[in-house]
């Protein structure tokens, strides 16, 4: 690779980013926000907050108004990224939709059940640290909880979360660190622009997570 070509890796990724972030509010109508970046330090990779220890290295909120930063106008994004162009797209939950997050494990279980019962999927994102987050209708995350209790299951016992006002996810495809690149288990399409109620992914997601924890249960054995 020559030395050019190398130099414009970053400039690349950068514009890569500020697609993605502009059609996230474009297509879909989501609010997204800059986060951290991942910045060459002695020879690493060394998140842009200046933290050695950070738990979410290029990928977590830069600032701590970073609710009222969240746009949905494609001109701000633009604006934004223009000035960071390495930042991490990161999207506020609790708005136009909440995520309910799962190990990678049980979210393949049950992504496989919902399509064989042909029921209604949104957008599903993996994380490098091997979890999955399934895009539902807001308010999810008042009620989850209840959902799950209605279904014979103490909340406490899954390993099933969800994310709704107050919190955030990072969307493909920002990098976290040296553990890899958010992506798109199944991607934004027009096809699943109306989002489900938790309430219709609920049950699947449940069973799914609860045969992941037997099976946790069983190798401490």
């Amino acid at each position: 690779m020559s030395v050019s070509q190398a130099a414009q890796i970053p400039h690349q990724r950068g514009e890569q980013l500020l697609d993605n972030a502009v059609r996230y509010a474009e297509e879909r109508h989501w609010d997204v926000f800059p986060g951290t970046w991942l910045e060459a330090a002695d020879g690493a990779e060394r998140c842009s907050c200046g933290d050695a220890g950070c738990p979410l290295p290029g990928a977590h909120p830069a600032r701590p108004d970073w609710a009222n930063q969240a746009t949905g106008s494609a001109t701000a994004v633009r604006r934004l990224w223009g000035k960071h162009p390495k930042a991490s797209i990161l999207l506020p939950t609790g708005r136009t939709f909440d995520a309910l997050n799962v190990p990678e494990s049980a979210g393949f279980l049950a992504l496989a059940r919902l399509e064989r019962m042909d029921l209604p999927l949104g957008p599903v994102t993996c994380t490098p640290d091997r979890r999955m987050l399934f895009f539902v209708l807001p308010g999810a995350s008042v009620k989850v909880a209840e959902l799950i209790r209605n279904l014979g299951w103490a909340p406490s016992s899954l390993d099933l979360v969800a994310r709704g006002e107050g919190h955030w996810v990072a969307a493909p495809p920002t990098r976290i660190g040296g553990r890899g690149a958010v992506q798109w288990a199944r991607r934004p399409t027009p096809a699943n622009r109306w989002l489900p109620d938790a309430e219709e992914l609920i049950s699947p997601l449940a069973y799914a997570c609860g045969r992941e924890a037997a099976a946790a249960r069983s190798r401490q054995r």
